[in-house]
């Protein structure tokens, strides 16, 4: 019997084998955008499939004792003298770029701000519910054709101002599916679903602004990964008759095994990529996950991993200089942190930080920075300004910049304090509690927490829990009575009321005990919790 929660959709002959799984907005959803997003899919879902077994694959061999490193087989593609195409005149200033979620106000917000670029983001900031992505598209189609407005339960009307920052897409990353459209009976792949729907309705207008599209791609593990995307994008140009190589993209180099790749997915891409990014938040999640079996490479807690640790100061500078040597975009990382309303002490240090990391971005040659919040974006750009005149650092080239494995492996000292453990208990089920409820992007103790961040403290309990033996600062075994008895107070540490996600804490809490416990470290918070989700 037909499921009747399922329903094919109507419509012309091409359409035929695409099934939603939900009532959806028909201006987004129509037969000709769900087409081209099952051709997609058709097309390129295989190869995707295959790269993400390639990527268990390469897994196992790291968990069995290999170690990430600088491919021999592309050793040619490192050594030779070349360059990416020219980056076109809106993204040649990229100074200060604001990231945050698909939702309407926040589009307004971010776009009528100070920021050379926004980031609209259906990956980590945005919690992935049916209603989320479809308003997402809906949102983007009214921004990109300028007739977005918004009108909060206060009255007030927000509208967009001329000249708005540059738009950047980010769509959802290769190992996710969107469980909501069914393709031949599958999952769409929820990056091809993300990007085939937002070019579809906007590439056209946006290439006649001479805007794009612009996408930011991110989970990148490899340089077979970026080929496809350029395989993918380059398919959609000419079935959108778009300028081939109109469609540019930034990279976020996110991965562990990515960073050995830096130079290999520049040359995959190289007809459109603009820049690398240092997605440091994931980076470190990466690093946890990718050494996930190896006591060695336990990191301490996340309070004492900055971007002065060794490991991380060699990935920062050497994104600086492959990019740079290849005519491409170094682009620093988030600013976590948001301003303090209500204690001008605490709220302070909070900048110093702000000022002190992107100080050391500039510095040390990044052409810009990401910032999460509004507050952040004038703290952020005179650190930048004080640096450099001009729009960018493409020709600091940090020629004395010489990074070796090991040195992108190393592991920093330090320790693991018992407020340390209960905060990665803590955040993940604030955090966790709030994406269960459709929000992505979480303000905890003072910091923006997405997807990302979270991950981070997941990955870290799982990894402390599942080595035996370690030690917190004052002497206590880390083991599961301790992480129970945290986990089970964590209720008691939380506000009663007012958090968001409130009614989800026990949900979450539970759900976190399961994957803390579970055997294996499950590869991303996301897949399981996706589930969840309407």
């Amino acid at each position: 019997m037909p499921n009747p929660s399922r329903q094919a959709l109507p419509g012309a002959a091409d359409a035929a084998g695409i099934e939603l799984t939900a009532a959806g907005n028909p201006r987004i959803l129509g037969t000709p955008a769900l087409s081209f997003v099952a051709e997609l899919q058709r097309r390129f879902n295989a190869r995707r499939q295959a790269l993400l077994g390639a990527r268990a694959i390469r897994q196992a061999q790291f968990d069995a004792g290999a170690l990430p490193g600088f491919l021999a087989e592309t050793a040619s593609i490192r050594a030779a003298d070349w360059q990416v195409e020219p980056i076109p005149a809106a993204l040649l200033d990229r100074r200060i770029e604001i990231t945050g979620p698909v939702e309407r106000k926040m589009i307004i917000n971010a776009l009528n701000s100070d920021a050379k670029v926004f980031m609209a983001d259906f990956e980590d900031s945005t919690a992935p519910t049916w209603a989320n992505v479809i308003d997402g598209q809906v949102n983007l189609a009214d921004a990109v054709a300028g007739t977005i407005d918004f009108q909060a339960a206060d009255g007030r009307v927000y509208t967009l101002q001329p000249d708005p920052a540059v738009l950047v897409v980010r769509p959802r990353g290769w190992h996710l599916d969107e469980k909501h459209v069914l393709v031949d009976g599958l999952r769409v792949s929820a990056a091809l679903f993300d990007f085939g729907l937002f070019v579809f309705h906007n590439a056209a207008t946006l290439q006649a602004r001479s805007r794009g599209p612009y996408l930011y791609l991110p989970k990148l593990q490899s340089h077979q990964e970026a080929a496809l995307w350029d395989e993918v994008i380059s398919y959609a140009e000419g079935a959108l008759g778009l300028v081939a190589g109109s469609i540019k993209v930034t990279v976020l180099i996110e991965t562990l095994p990515a960073v050995f790749e830096m130079d290999e997915i520049l040359w995959a891409l190289r007809s459109r990529i603009v820049g690398l990014n240092c997605g440091r938040w994931d980076y470190i999640f990466s690093y946890i996950k990718t050494f996930r079996a190896r006591r060695e490479h336990v990191l301490p807690e996340r309070a004492q991993v900055g971007m002065t640790a060794p490991f991380l100061k060699a990935y920062s500078e050497l994104l600086i200089r492959t990019c740079h040597r290849r005519g491409a975009f170094a682009m620093g990382g988030m600013a976590a942190q948001i301003p303090i309303a209500n204690d001008a002490e605490a709220n302070e240090l909070a900048m110093a930080r702000v000022r002190a990391d992107k100080q050391r971005e500039a510095r040390a040659g990044h052409d810009g920075t990401w910032v999460a919040h509004p507050g952040l974006i004038a703290v952020a750009m005179a650190e930048f300004d004080r640096v450099f005149e001009g729009p960018n650092q493409l020709d600091r080239l940090r020629e004395d910049v010489a990074v070796s494995a090991s040195d992108l492996l190393a592991v920093p000292p330090g320790t693991i304090t018992a407020k340390g453990f209960e905060n990665n208990v803590d955040v993940c089920v604030r955090y966790l509690a709030a994406w269960l409820d459709g929000l992505g992007c979480v303000p905890i103790h003072h910091l923006m927490e997405d997807a990302a961040t979270a991950e981070i403290s997941r990955a870290q309990l799982w990894q402390w829990l599942h080595h035996g033996g370690l030690r917190l600062d004052d002497g206590r075994t880390i083991d599961f009575q301790l992480f129970d008895e945290v986990l089970a107070g964590c209720a008691d540490r939380l506000p009663q009321a007012g958090l968001p996600g409130q009614a989800h804490i026990g949900e979450a809490a539970a759900m976190l005990g399961e994957l803390s416990h579970a055997g294996e470290l499950v590869e991303f918070l996301t897949l399981p919790a996706y589930e969840r989700l309407p």
